[in-house]
């Protein structure tokens, strides 16, 4: 249970980035200065995805669940911060 959580939501950071490089494509933002970037960071996200379902069939979830928390962590951070952000509505100035 505890691993398809957490790959559950890598998947959605992943779908994320994969949704920002679509909008990207089709404004022009990603362009050939940038989308090498962009390559790497999809495809160490499905490296992350796939290795860990990987792991998980060789009966290795222990290390299919730690290996997850590296992206599921710092997502749940940020997630937070911006809640956090929008809920208090601080002032910039």
């Amino acid at each position: 249970m505890k691993f398809w959580l957490l790959w559950s939501f890598d998947a959605l950071v992943t779908l994320g980035f994969v949704y920002f490089f679509g909008i990207g494509l089709l404004d022009g933002s990603v362009s050939s200065f940038n989308i090498v970037l962009w390559l790497t960071i999809l495809t160490g996200l499905g490296v992350i995805l796939g290795g860990r379902y990987f792991l998980k069939v060789k009966s290795q979830g222990i290390l299919a669940v730690c290996t997850l928390c590296l992206l599921a962590i710092p997502a749940l951070l940020a997630l937070s911060f911006f809640l956090v952000i929008l809920v208090s509505n601080p002032r910039w100035n």
